[in-house]
C-alpha cells in the first residue's frame, strides 16, 4: 500500500470511529455528515491506490470510484451506490435551511454509520496490505 494510500485510510477510519462518537450526542446530522467524509476518505484510498491521483470535488471522488470500480469485481456495486447516497448527508446537514429542511433522523444516522463502516472496511480489504 502506498503512503498516501494509508493515510487516506486512516483518516477514514478516525473519521469514522469520531461518527460513532457523536452519534451518541443528540447530533444525528453531524453523525450522518462524518459517516460520509468516512466513506470519501476511503473511496480516495482506493482511487490514489490505482491512479496515483486525487480527485478535486466530491463529485470527482464519486465518479472515478465508480470508473474504478466497474473493472474491480471485489467492488461491489451497492458500494459506489452508497457513495452517491451517502453525499446527501452532507447535503442536507451542510446547506438544508428553512422548513423545507428535511433534517436527519438517529434512524437515518444510525443507518449511515453502519454502511459506512462496511464500505471502509471493504475497502481496507482490497488494498494491499
Amino acid at each position: 500500500m502506498k503512503p498516501e494510500t494509508a493515510d487516506y485510510l486512516a483518516k477514514a477510519r478516525t473519521t469514522l470511529a469520531d461518527a460513532h462518537k457523536i452519534a451518541d450526542l443528540p447530533l444525528p446530522h453531524i453523525a450522518a455528515r462524518e459517516a460520509y467524509v468516512a466513506v470519501f476518505h476511503a473511496a480516495e484510498a482506493f482511487i490514489f491506490e490505482h491512479t496515483d491521483k486525487v480527485a478535486k470535488s466530491h463529485h470527482g471522488v464519486q465518479t472515478e470510484f465508480a470508473r474504478l470500480a466497474r473493472t474491480d469485481p471485489r467492488i461491489g456495486r451497492d458500494l459506489v451506490t452508497f457513495l452517491a447516497a451517502a453525499y446527501q448527508f452532507k447535503q442536507r446537514a451542510d446547506y438544508a435551511i428553512g422548513p423545507s429542511a428535511v433534517p436527519i433522523t438517529t434512524t437515518e444516522a444510525a443507518a449511515a454509520l453502519i454502511e459506512a463502516g462496511r464500505f471502509v472496511e471493504a475497502i481496507a480489504n482490497v488494498l494491499p496490505a
